[in-house]
């Protein structure tokens, strides 16, 4: 592990293969959650914390719809990887 206290920006785009409800939401927060980065969730003009199950949720992005993660941290890049890895599988 590296002691870098030097903090980075990622931003990855995912095509979502469900829409965004309440257990997908669920499930990319508990994935959120395991890290230190803030990490958003962008839809159109409307970004959610990545934290919140009601702000994702109420971002109303449908399933063909693209997203974008950003994440900003010191473990930013991993962040995002395990969010947009959670979001391309939901169900």
């Amino acid at each position: 592990m590296s002691a870098s206290s030097e903090c980075s920006v990622v931003e990855r785009a995912v095509l979502l293969p469900e829409d965004l409800h309440a257990r997908p939401a669920g499930a990319l927060v508990r994935v959120a959650a395991r890290f230190r980065s803030t990490v958003e969730v962008i839809f159109g003009t409307k970004r959610a914390n990545a934290r919140s199950v009601l702000a994702i949720m109420s971002l109303n992005a449908t399933a063909g719809s693209t997203v974008l993660v950003r994440a900003d941290g010191d473990d930013a890049d991993e962040a995002a990887a395990a969010v947009v890895l959670a979001l391309s599988t939901a169900q």
